[in-house]
């Protein structure tokens, strides 16, 4: 099955690894006059981040500093996000991911879709875990209070974990549930949202996956043109975003990479949140699946969209300085 492509990282934990002397060359490329922000990326972006966790309480043991806010005193603008982001560790920096797109005036749905539409239940049980431990709020409260309609209902489904375990899988069962997406929206007039979003956030990711191919033999077109013509908005962005996860999680990361370098000026906080949280899983398939979708490397593209620091830092974590 598609769901099982072999996730291949760009980063991965370094040989011969000695903490105490990354953490001394780091207090040396920080010390006195001016940063010496090379010796940072190769460091930190060489890393993996379990690592970097240790390189930090060493940092604290031995020179009784705090690695972060050492950083953040000496880097700045999109170069210090991309630093600070890989010493966090992965659950944290996606809550703080979440916590950002719905603080203050507004709310960045687009982020919380790509978050947690591509997260199996473990990983969810995780996030919700340390959101509550970070922000002394669920997460699940503070969605709720942020967003509303079929659109919050779905993603109160993906975080309370009503996703059936990986693994599970039912052919007859499959059928079934693609004939009540058919009568849900093509073979009615109007659309039952409910059923949708009931089946795609409980059903299994294997499971889903057998149910499109039941729908297109029962359809003739597949669930993302018949999502096309039924849904909308916030909900059609979050089921879409979910079937193209369970057909290949690469391909959806590919696309909302180029999208964030189309067209005039970057859209950074993206570009960063998927570099760095994807670096340690699966980042090499999407590079793969961006040069085979964009005939471009994602190398090149990052090195055209950005510069100085920040930009050497992406393509460390890339691969290719």
């Amino acid at each position: 099955m598609s769901w099982y492509y072999t996730p291949v990282p760009t980063v991965v934990p370094v040989e011969e690894f000695d903490a105490s002397a990354d953490a001394n060359a780091l207090r040396g490329a920080m010390k006195g006059f001016g940063t010496d922000e090379q010796a940072i990326i190769d460091i930190l972006c060489a890393r993996s981040n379990a690592q970097r966790q240790q390189i930090m309480e060493q940092y604290s043991s031995e020179l009784g500093r705090d690695l972060i806010e050492d950083l953040k005193s000496e880097l700045g603008g999109k170069f210090e996000d991309v630093i600070v982001g890989l010493m966090m560790p992965p659950e944290k920096y996606l809550c703080k991911q979440l916590h950002k797109a719905m603080d203050g005036m507004g709310t960045d749905e687009d982020t919380l879709i790509e978050v947690l539409a591509p997260q199996t239940n473990e990983e969810v049980k995780k996030i919700v875990d340390c959101y509550e431990e970070m922000y002394s709020r669920p997460l699940a409260e503070h969605l709720c209070s942020e967003t509303d309609g079929s659109f919050r209902r779905l993603l109160t489904m993906i975080i309370v974990g009503a996703r059936d375990p990986q693994g599970t899988v039912d052919a007859d069962l499959a059928a079934e549930q693609a004939k009540q997406l058919f009568d849900a929206g093509e073979g009615k007039l109007g659309t039952d949202e409910e059923v949708f979003y009931k089946i795609l956030a409980h059903a299994s990711f294997d499971q889903l996956e057998i149910v499109f191919e039941e729908y297109k033999k029962l359809s003739g077109q597949t669930i993302e043109q018949a999502m096309k013509s039924e849904l909308s908005g916030e909900l059609y962005d979050a089921l879409s975003a979910i079937v193209e996860c369970v057909q290949m999680a690469p391909h959806f990361f590919a696309k909302r990479l180029h999208k964030a370098m189309d067209g005039a000026g970057t859209d950074d906080a993206k570009l960063i949140r998927i570099i760095v949280s994807r670096s340690e899983i699966d980042l090499q398939n999407v590079k793969d699946e961006f040069e085979q979708m964009y005939n471009k490397t994602l190398l090149s593209a990052v090195r055209n969209e950005c510069s100085g620091d920040y930009k050497r830092a992406l393509c460390a974590l890339i691969g290719g300085a």
